[in-house]
């Protein structure tokens, strides 16, 4: 294995990384947002109000978005097994 094919492989695996978190992570910061928002219209300031609600919407997106993310790693995963008898030769 070159230097280069570990390169690739770890870029790869970083931006699978990425594109698999972003929704939830997303999701995630529009609850924050909008659970502040209403924190600051109504002056409530407790810190459990924005946990219960980013852990159910984070547990939604995860149910929508579940299948999608499995996809894409097994697909990855697949690649990366079926590349590796071209990793030795290289």
């Amino acid at each position: 294995m070159t230097p280069e094919n570990a390169m690739t492989i770890g870029r790869q695996a970083l931006e699978i990384t990425f594109i698999i978190s972003a929704p939830l992570l997303l999701a995630a910061l529009v609850t924050g947002l909008i659970v502040s928002i209403f924190q600051a219209a109504t002056q409530i300031n407790e810190m459990t109000l924005s946990f219960i609600p980013k852990l159910l919407v984070m547990f939604l997106v995860m149910v929508l978005a579940g299948p999608w993310m499995l996809t894409i790693m097994t697909d990855y995963m697949e690649r990366l097994f079926t590349g590796i008898p071209w990793l030795a030769v290289s």
